[in-house]
């Protein structure tokens, strides 16, 4: 079983389908998907679909709370994922990081606010979503609630965490 096909399973008992969607645009020969679920599963789904890029990333992580940016290039892809699956628990938690991992071809990013935006020069990222049981739309819902990156406070656990998993891939801290 992979893990596409657990995180499937998973998603069919432990998260409201109705509310897990992807819209995909394409612009300039670039396709831009965003994905929209509970930040748990948008964590998730970030990770699951890091397997499918090239055995070679780039990453760029930076916490909103704290205006700290790490950079690493061509690093090794089975490196990074496990290193972010230890951020799982945090990023789900508390948010407010932005975390970006790409190739020449395809890019994953985190966005502070908990949602997934995959840019692409394929569509084979909706193929993916949708397999995994997400809803396409036309336009993304209206947001209920938008949190604000000004009220994000520092929290301890994910500087800890953050600091951690940038000394684990030997990530650059880099002044903006």
């Amino acid at each position: 079983m992979s893990e596409l096909t657990s995180l499937a399973q998973a998603g069919r008992h432990r998260f409201r389908d109705a509310t897990d969607w992807f819209v995909m645009t394409s612009h300039e020969g670039f396709t831009t998907t965003k994905v929209g679920a509970s930040s748990e599963r948008v964590v998730d789904l970030w990770h699951a679909l890091s397997a499918y890029l090239d055995p070679a990333v780039d990453v760029r992580l930076h916490d909103v709370r704290t205006a700290r940016t790490w950079t690493g290039s061509l690093l090794a892809l089975p490196d990074v994922r496990e290193t972010m699956g230890r951020l799982r628990l945090p990023l789900s938690a508390y948010g407010g990081v932005e975390l970006t991992v790409g190739t020449g071809n395809d890019q994953l990013s985190l966005t502070p606010e908990m949602l997934l935006v995959i840019y692409a020069r394929t569509d084979r990222w909706g193929f993916l979503l949708d397999g995994l049981g997400l809803v396409e739309r036309e336009v993304p819902p209206r947001p209920t609630w938008i949190p604000s990156r000004s009220t994000l406070r520092p929290e301890s656990q994910l500087e800890q965490a953050l600091q951690t998993a940038a000394e684990r891939l030997g990530l650059a801290e880099v002044t903006v």
